[in-house]
């Protein structure tokens, strides 16, 4: 396991083509990581990177045994999936991403169930509002709202997602309601964004009686968490675009109000991001099924449907 351990750590310093990068992604310390490509480079009896204080490069001979590499490392996923396909233990590790409002509300709550049920599946769970890259980051899947920019992947969608724009009682005291989209670009009204490196820019899409419009809004304040945002909203500071599942406590309570009800926000996609290789692997497919069909019982649950 020792080799294989080297391998793995050095296609991620490949990919990343950063050390300390690498050693955080394979949860161990820069330390180790580089004495797994020494050991590696001295049972090679060749140099793998060119190491300077300033950057990490593949040598001719680093970029060879990637590909190499690479193939061992799928055989062995191969190999693993078949023993799980004919033992019905699934078993190893799962790397999965989401949004910080789906993850925290959705996706971890069900984790600890889908342990319960496959003991020896262990599930690593990480929560960003900002786009990541499955092959990059190494994930087996990503749950998301929107659209994904990239159709070599497979998408499983989960739902449509109804979406309200919200705001405090007290915003709306200062500043009055929103009757029309038309009426966010007057300047009289503060939008809370969500802005992350690469964001595009912001248009809060509406139901006119004229058909979708999208509308360019602007606004004070910008954060790249999406709880931030609910959370100056909650003060008053403004009005926010929210899938509903996010903010339905806040209006149930009263804590947020809904404006804008005769223009409401288009529905956004919920699904299940992965690659074609992900979707192979036994146990990324039964993570997956168990996470939609959880997602699904939850929001049905929240409009009073019957889940079943």
């Amino acid at each position: 396991m020792a080799y294989l351990d080297n391998i793995r750590t050095f296609v991620r310093v490949y990919e990343l083509g950063n050390m300390s990068a690498a050693a955080r992604d394979q949860r161990i310390s820069a330390a180790v990581a580089s004495a797994r490509i020494s050991q590696l480079e001295e049972h090679l009896n060749v140099r793998l990177f060119q190491r300077t204080t300033r950057m990490l490069a593949p040598t001719e001979q680093g970029n060879l045994f990637y590909r190499g590499a690479c193939k061992i490392l799928e055989a062995v996923e191969d190999a693993e999936s078949e023993i799980s396909n004919v033992t019905l233990t699934p078993r190893g590790t799962l790397f999965i991403a989401a949004p910080l409002g789906l993850g925290r509300r959705l996706i971890a709550p069900a984790v600890p169930g889908f342990k319960e049920k496959y003991p020896l599946i262990d599930i690593r769970l990480r929560l960003s509002d900002r786009r990541l890259d499955l092959a990059a980051e190494g994930l087996d899947a990503a749950f998301f709202l929107g659209v994904p920019e990239d159709s070599n992947l497979r998408i499983r969608k989960i739902a449509d997602c109804p979406r309200v724009i919200c705001a405090a009682p007290s915003y709306i005291a200062r500043k009055g309601a929103p009757e029309t989209g038309r009426s966010l670009l007057t300047g009289q009204h503060e939008c809370l964004n969500l802005r992350y490196p690469g964001a595009p820019e912001f248009q809060w899409p509406l139901q006119t009686a004229d058909g979708v419009k999208r509308f360019a809004v602007r606004g004070p304040f910008e954060s790249d968490d999406g709880d931030v945002l609910t959370n100056w909203a909650l003060e008053g500071h403004g009005l926010i675009l929210k899938p509903e599942f996010e903010v339905s406590d806040h209006l149930a309570a009263g804590r947020l109000v809904r404006v804008l009800e005769a223009e409401p926000p288009v529905p956004i996609q919920m699904a299940c991001l992965y690659s074609h290789r992900r979707h192979q692997d036994p146990k990324a497919r039964l993570l997956i099924d168990y996470m939609v069909r959880n997602i699904q019982a939850e929001l049905a649950r929240g409009k009073g449907q019957d889940p079943r």
